[in-house]
């Protein structure tokens, strides 16, 4: 069904640590959607929480009305983000997961491909050295100062995001049609025959141990 785009909503700012940091992401103020991110991701994630900034900040840059899609360039924490702000869900399909490993994400027209796309800029990050040094891993977990990592996310917000405008590639538009499907006549489970005569998940994708007489069925009937 479609969906509009969030408003807009202009981020309020206060002074944090001697320095004006945003106090609202989306129609959530910071403590909430920290909340929101704990709920949904189980912890306090800076990398869902930056993610937010940058949801937030292609939102503001969205033609007002426009109906959109996402699309994720990592499998880390952006997701969440996305999810959290936006109707875009990997559920739904209105969320894509590219497993680039680059921190960025962008929502566009879904008919158009024209959006916007958000990434946290490198070149930033001296400024933020807590953030520096959990963006880039130069410690372990455990010997960052996450509490002033915390501070300094909140003291940077979108400061750490660069937006430029793009344009989806047709292949990645439209939405996809389901493929055929039948029963494995392995598993005796529904798949999609585009995946061969048995399911992927005999066909050894599964990520459970195969027994030995499941492999041993499995060889005999794709030598018939």
């Amino acid at each position: 069904m479609p969906r509009p785009a969030l408003s807009a909503c202009g981020n309020q700012s206060e002074t944090v640590g001697g320095r004006i940091g945003i106090v609202s992401i989306g129609p959530y103020s910071v403590d909430e959607f920290v909340e929101r991110v704990v709920d949904f991701h189980g912890y306090a994630a800076p990398g869902v929480i930056i993610g937010g900034y940058m949801v937030a900040l292609a939102q503001r840059n969205l033609t007002q009305g426009v109906l959109y899609d996402a699309v994720s360039e990592t499998r880390a924490c952006l997701p969440d983000a996305i999810q959290l702000l936006t109707p875009c869900t990997v559920g739904n399909g209105w969320l894509k997961v590219l497993n680039l490993g680059r921190y960025a994400l962008s929502l566009y027209d879904k008919r158009s491909g024209e959006g916007v796309r958000v990434h946290l800029d490198g070149k930033r990050l001296d400024a933020w050295p807590a953030i520096k040094v959990w963006f880039l891993c130069l410690n372990k977990k455990q010997d960052q100062d996450s509490a002033l990592l915390q501070e300094q996310i909140r003291e940077a917000g979108e400061g750490l995001c660069v937006v430029a405008p793009i344009r989806i590639a047709a292949r990645f538009l439209g939405k996809q049609h389901k493929e055929k499907v039948d029963f494995c006549p392995m598993c005796g489970e529904a798949y999609p025959t585009c995946d061969g005569r048995i399911c992927k998940g005999c066909q050894g994708q599964a990520p459970y141990e195969p027994l030995p007489s499941t492999l041993g069925a499995i060889n005999n009937y794709l030598k018939m």
